[in-house]
Order: C-alpha cells, then structure tokens, then sequence
C-alpha cells in the first residue's frame, strides 16, 4: 500500500476552517442524536471506515442504542426509527448518493414535513460536512481509530 500524505498536516488553514464548519454544527437546528445517525449513515454508503469508526464510537458514548446502530443499513426495514429519523436518513442517503436527475418532489415533500426550513438547510450542511469528511479520509486512506485518544473516543469502550 503506498504511503499517503497527512492532510491536515499539508493544509493545516483550510482544515481549521472544516473542522469549524463541523463544530458550527454541532450548535444546529439537528439533535445530536440524528447527527450521529447521519454520519453513520453517510459514513457506511461512502465506505469510510475512519468515519464508521469515529461516529459509532461518538454515538454509543452519547447513549445510542447498539441495535440501532446496527440496524442502518436496513433502516427501511427496521422498526426502530422514528418518521423523522427516517426522513434525515433518505435525504442523507439522496444527497450522498445525488441520483441524475436530482431530488425526487416526493422526497422533498416527505422530508419538508419532518423538518422546518431551518432545519431542513442544517440537515444539509451536516450531510455535506461528513461527505467531505469521508472523501479526505478515504482519500488519504486515514486508519480507523487513529485518532481515538485525541478526540476521547477512548470512552466508548469499543476498541
């Protein structure tokens, strides 16, 4: 495997300025609970096992079930998510995705009637946030759990 550059390290200014996106974040319109949701989510369809790894960490020490975590990928199936959880998840899934011709009607109408405006334009930088976050990550191929100790996620038990 060849060895790949250290992001952060390279470009340490426009770093500081995602990272301050993503901390803005965490003062949104979006429960806690659904961001970690949505990052699982995005994490898992985009293949960034960096960002699995982090968010799964994040959610269990915020108190996320386990079985919910697990039950994601099958959220549609699954009977433990509630009508907003489920409307977040399909607009991650839509903008992770981006389908040719755009956002369904009948999905921004499912969603619109979940989230007000405000919540709704948060909900979409939380989903852009994480889909760059998954792309430097993947990109420079980040290793799982290598940055546990410095973000506390330690906590969570689950090395």
């Amino acid at each position: 495997m060849t060895q790949r550059i250290n992001y952060i390290q390279k470009s340490p200014e426009l770093f500081k300025k995602f990272l301050e996106l993503s901390n803005l974040l965490k003062d949104s319109a979006i429960e806690e609970s659904l961001r970690h949701l949505v990052s699982i989510r995005a994490s898992q369809i985009n293949g960034c096992g960096f960002c699995v790894d982090m968010h799964v960490k994040e959610a269990r020490i915020h108190g996320e079930r386990e079985l919910r975590i697990y039950h994601l990928p099958i959220w549609r199936e699954s009977t433990l998510f509630e009508p907003r959880e489920r409307a977040a998840l399909a607009w991650t899934e839509v903008l992770t995705r981006l389908p040719e011709h755009g956002v369904p009607d009948d999905l921004y109408e499912r969603v619109r009637s979940q989230f007000s405006e405000k919540e709704l334009s948060d909900l979409t930088f939380e989903v852009m946030a994480i889909n760059g976050w998954n792309r430097a990550n993947i990109a420079f191929q980040t290793v799982p759990g290598s940055s546990d100790k410095a973000f506390g996620l330690d906590k969570a038990n689950l090395s």
